[in-house]
């Protein structure tokens, strides 16, 4: 019985450790990469990769798989980041993360370098780098996204 109730408590102990595994250590180069269009932007790669990371999508709407989990990026908190499904027109990723979007634009200058300049002079500018990295306004947020068009099918 000993052995059973030992090996029971292993289990459970390999399980929880399991579900509390810490993020790859190049998540800060490569989903940060890509939020700032440094990158090839790949769904299939980035679904893999967050599903890795974070586990399943915690909901897949509006044309985009979610997840979340704890990750920072630029000394920021990662709330949720979402990457498109097949049925978008584009190709994307994108974050929320809990600064607003001039504190995470500070943020990204002073890590990496890239500025992302005001569009216009609204309350609530999109601010766009020169790769096309945008953070934007998001209900006391800011979410920054990367999206192209697909490319086309082979022999097209």
């Amino acid at each position: 019985m000993t052995r059973l109730v030992r090996a029971a408590g292993l289990a459970w102990l390999a399980l929880a450790c399991s579900a509390a595994q810490a993020l790859p250590s190049t998540f800060g180069p490569v989903i940060g990469s890509a939020l700032l269009c440094r990158s090839q932007l790949d769904n299939a790669y980035f679904h893999s990769y967050l599903s890795t990371a974070f586990g399943p999508a915690t909901k897949h709407e509006g044309g985009a798989f979610w997840f979340k989990g704890e990750a920072t990026l630029w000394g920021k908190q990662v709330q949720e980041l979402m990457v498109s499904d097949d049925t978008n027109a584009m190709v994307f990723i994108a974050a929320v993360v809990d600064a607003r979007p001039e504190e995470l634009e500070e943020a990204i200058h002073g890590a990496v370098g890239i500025r992302h300049k005001a569009a216009d002079a609204s309350q609530y500018p999109l601010r766009v780098s020169s790769a096309s990295s945008v953070i934007a306004y998001h209900q006391g947020k800011s979410k920054i996204y990367c999206a192209r068009y697909k490319p086309l099918p082979p022999g097209r």
